[in-house]
């Protein structure tokens, strides 16, 4: 039988290289590979499998959505994406909040760039080393230049800003306040390599908005749905956004994306402004409330000590300077560039991580990850980080 990575490079365009593995099933948080071998997946499908594989909350939902309408477009509701929308608008603490549905996070970014557009103003400014999607209008908003340098001229507007200068973002946004529409931010800078922003910076820039009656607009694609031990990561520091932008762990593996707006953000999109086919899909929104409703508080909490226990074990490995990040979303800065050394190391110890640079490791496993798997992680990342720094 032809291998599934020889199948994969001869069918799949090349814009992921050869994938290191051919993955065949899943368990709670374990995956098996083509050959049979399992691995402790700490990376959960960039953040996403929230509730690990074949949850049977997820499972018996999509079961019984898929056999009953499984699409009928936004011309028409459906129960399963009211649902949610009520959900994510209590999460959010607005009963005037709205929420917008579409299948990704680089799509719920594009509608939050549209939502600052309409504001009438031009100007949104980004911070240096975000991360907001690859679609045109999400990767104008990304800081990273080598992702945007191919495909410029990109849409105009888009200024940057040092993540967590509030003094050069306040000078930044007095040169043209009457034009400014929005600032976007991450709470963590996820593809970046797990960086929190500064204690107090985000209360300031909320402060900095209100100022200038500018939308604050926070990317929680990758932080929300309890991956940093609060539902989502803004609520630490105690503000409200006016967007809120989500995806990955909303769907437990399923596609999904939401931009929630509020306030004066709330009435900008109007009827043809802006549309998707399958946004709101009544599958996908059975996942998703099936999420929902297994996240409450207790299930957070469990999260907080799961990941400071974590990142207290992690800190404690050999080669490793520091562990930042909150929850189960954490970055280990290593004491060599050898990051993506360890990732293949990891699979031949059979735990799955993941380097978004040269220097640090990222760990984002499943929520529902039991404390015997993380430890066994800690183990297994252990020996991956021994062979990394050897070799």
């Amino acid at each position: 039988m032809t291998s599934l990575i020889k199948q994969w490079n001869e069918a799949i365009a090349n814009n992921y290289g050869a994938p290191p593995l051919g993955l065949v099933s899943g368990a709670g948080s374990t995956v098996v590979d083509e050959e049979g071998k399992s691995y402790i997946d700490m990376l959960a499908g960039i953040a996403v499998n929230s509730l690990g594989y074949g949850h049977p909350a997820v499972v018996q939902a999509v079961s019984q959505q898929v056999a009953k309408l499984a699409h009928v477009s936004n011309l028409f509701a459906s129960d399963p994406v009211v649902e949610v929308a009520q959900k994510l608008k209590a999460r959010v603490g607005d009963s005037d909040a709205r929420v917008f549905f579409c299948n990704s996070g680089t799509e719920a970014n594009e509608a939050a760039f549209k939502v600052a557009r309409l504001t009438g103003k031009k100007r949104v400014l980004a911070a240096h080393h975000g991360f907001h999607g690859r679609t045109m209008g999400a990767l104008a908003m990304t800081g990273q230049p080598g992702k945007r340098a191919p495909f410029e001229p990109l849409p105009a507007g888009v200024e940057f800003y040092p993540y967590g200068d509030i003094e050069y973002l306040r000078t930044l946004v007095e040169q043209d306040p009457a034009n400014t529409a929005a600032i976007i931010l991450e709470p963590i800078q996820g593809e970046t390599g797990v960086i929190p922003a500064p204690d107090g910076f985000l209360v300031k820039v909320r402060q900095l908005c209100d100022e200038y009656e500018l939308l604050l607009i926070v990317d929680e694609v990758q932080t929300g749905v309890g991956r940093t031990g609060d539902f989502f990561a803004f609520q630490s520091a105690r503000i409200l956004p006016d967007v809120i932008t989500m995806a990955k762990g909303l769907g437990a593996g399923l596609p999904i994306g939401a931009t929630i707006v509020r306030g004066a953000a709330k009435d900008l999109l109007t009827p043809g402004s802006h549309g998707t086919t399958f946004g709101g899909n009544p599958v996908v929104c059975a996942a998703a409330n099936a999420v929902l409703d297994t996240i409450d508080a207790a299930f957070i909490a469990e999260v907080r000590n799961k990941g400071e226990r974590l990142a207290e074990r992690v800190a404690a490995l050999p080669g490793v300077v520091e562990v930042r990040g909150r929850g189960l979303m954490l970055g280990v800065v290593l004491e060599r560039p050898v990051a993506k050394q360890v990732v293949s190391a990891g699979f031949k110890h059979g735990v799955i991580v993941n380097a978004p640079n040269d220097s640090v490791v990222r760990l984002t496993p499943p929520l529902v990850i039991e404390e015997a798997e993380l430890d066994a992680a800690v183990n297994r990342f252990a020996l991956a980080l021994s062979d990394a720094t050897v070799s």
